[in-house]
C-alpha cells in the first residue's frame, strides 16, 4: 500500500445510484405512522396514498390539470405502463444513450414491434441530436441517463406545438433538476432515487393530452392487469387519487411520505436542487485539480447532478487492456467499500469502466469532501 490514509472520513458513506441514500437523520422511527395491518382501500391507507399525490405535486409543482398515480414496478414499471398503453397511433423516436434508453428501444422496437420508429444514439457519454425528433412523433427519452451521468440540459427543444406525445423517464431527475411540465405529457419516477425512498414503487404523472391519447385510443394487444389505466374509454380516475391499481407497501408509503416532509423541510424543489447541485461542485472541483480523472459527460451543460459518473485518464490506466482497465476500476470500487468509505460507488456494469458517484439531495456535502482524498488514495493504491 502507499501512502497515508486521509484522516477523516465520511459520515454516511452511501453513494449507490439506487437505492440512494435515506435523508439525513432517518431512522426506523420516521415509519412508526405506518398504515399496517389495514387494506390499503381502508380510509387511513387511501389518506397516506392521497397525500402522497398531494406531497408531490407541492413539491415538484406538478400543473393542478396533471394527474398523478403510484404505481407497481418502480420507474421500469411506471415507464413501460406508460409505453404500453400509449404508443401506436403514431411514429415514435425513442432516444438512447445508455442502457435504460437501450431498454425502451427494447420494448418499442422489439417487444410492441411498432414499425414507424427511428431510433437516435449517442454513445456513453455524449447525447443525440435531440433536434433531430420530429414533433409529429410520440419521442421516448430519459431526462438524466442514470448509468452515464448525462442528461438534457433542457426542454427548448420539444416543441409547444407537437403533435405526439413525449414520454420521459425522469427518475434521477426528479426532485433534483427543473422539469418544464408544458414540455413533458408523461413524466415517471421511482422515489427510491434522490429522495432515497424505499423501493418497488413508480409514480406515473400524465398531461392532459396524455389522458386525452389514453381515452380515445386501446392498443391492439393484450394489456396487463397492472397497466390499466381506462376502463371502457375513460380514464380511471380512482388511479390517480390513492385508489392504486395493486397493493403498494404501506410501509414504503410512508418513508416516501417522510422524504418529501423532509424534502419541504429544506427547501422544497429549489433547496432540492441546490443541495445537488452544491454536491456535483465538490467532485467538479476536485476534478478540476486532479489529473486521473475527468468526467463521463463531456460538456459540462448536460452532465447529471444526481448520477456523476467519472472516467479514469491516467497514461497508466489508458495504457491497459479492455479487460485490465474493467478489472482496475472494479478494485478502485472494491478498495473504497473495504475501508468503508464509498459503498456501490462502481460505474454501471455496461458502462466505460470508471466509478459512480450519487450526488442527489440526500448526500451530504461534507461527506463529499471528506471522500474526494480518499478517491486518490484508493486510485494510488490501485495503481501500486
Amino acid at each position: 500500500m502507499t501512502g497515508n490514509m486521509p484522516a477523516v472520513r465520511p459520515a454516511r458513506p452511501f453513494f449507490s445510484s439506487g437505492p440512494c441514500a435515506k435523508r439525513p437523520g432517518w431512522t426506523p422511527e420516521a415509519l412508526k405512522s405506518a398504515v399496517l395491518g389495514r387494506s390499503h382501500r381502508s380510509k387511513p391507507g387511501k389518506g397516506k396514498l392521497k397525500e402522497a399525490i398531494d406531497r408531490t405535486r407541492a413539491v415538484l409543482d406538478v400543473p393542478a390539470d396533471y394527474r398523478i398515480g403510484i404505481v407497481a414496478g418502480s420507474d421500469t414499471g411506471a415507464v413501460e405502463m406508460a409505453l404500453w398503453s400509449l404508443l401506436g397511433p403514431k411514429p415514435v423516436d425513442v432516444l438512447a444513450w445508455e442502457s435504460f434508453g437501450e431498454d425502451w428501444v427494447t420494448d418499442v422496437v422489439k417487444q410492441l414491434k411498432l414499425k414507424d420508429t427511428r431510433t437516435i444514439k449517442a454513445p456513453y457519454g455524449s447525447l443525440p441530436d435531440l433536434k433531430s425528433t420530429n414533433p409529429a412523433h410520440d419521442i421516448v427519452f430519459l431526462w438524466n441517463g442514470t448509468t452515464s451521468g448525462v442528461k438534457v440540459p433542457n426542454g427548448d427543444w420539444i416543441s409547444d406545438d407537437r403533435e405526439g406525445l413525449t414520454i420521459c423517464d425522469a427518475t434521477s431527475a426528479a426532485f433534483a433538476m427543473d422539469l418544464p411540465w408544458k414540455k413533458l405529457d408523461v413524466v415517471t419516477f421511482s422515489w427510491q432515487k434522490v429522495l432515497g425512498g424505499e423501493a418497488a414503487h413508480g409514480v406515473i404523472i400524465l398531461s392532459p393530452r396524455a389522458v386525452a391519447r389514453l381515452e380515445s385510443y386501446e392498443p391492439n394487444w393484450p394489456m396487463p392487469k397492472t397497466f390499466r389505466m381506462t376502463k371502457s374509454g375513460k380514464l380511471v380516475e380512482g388511479i390517480f387519487e390513492g385508489e392504486t391499481i395493486n397493493t403498494p407497501s404501506m410501509l414504503c408509503v410512508e418513508d416516501y411520505l417522510d422524504a418529501l416532509k423532509w424534502a419541504e423541510g429544506v427547501g422544497g424543489l429549489k433547496g432540492l436542487i441546490a443541495r445537488s447541485n452544491a454536491n456535483l461542485g465538490v467532485l467538479e472541483a476536485w476534478a478540476a485539480k486532479t489529473p486521473w480523472v475527468d468526467f463521463l459527460a463531456g460538456d459540462p451543460a448536460s452532465r447529471s447532478n444526481t448520477s456523476v459518473c467519472i472516467k479514469i485518464v491516467d497514461p497508466w490506466f489508458e495504457a491497459l487492456s479492455e479487460d485490465g482497465k474493467a478489472d482496475a476500476a472494479k478494485k478502485l470500487a472494491a478498495v473504497l467499500e473495504k475501508e468503508g468509505v464509498a459503498l456501490d460507488a462502481a460505474g454501471y456494469r455496461a458502462a466505460p469502466p470508471g466509478l459512480r458517484i450519487w450526488c442527489g439531495a440526500t448526500v451530504e456535502k461534507a461527506d463529499l469532501e471528506a471522500l474526494t482524498p480518499w478517491l486518490d488514495w484508493a486510485f494510488a493504491q490501485v495503481k501500486a
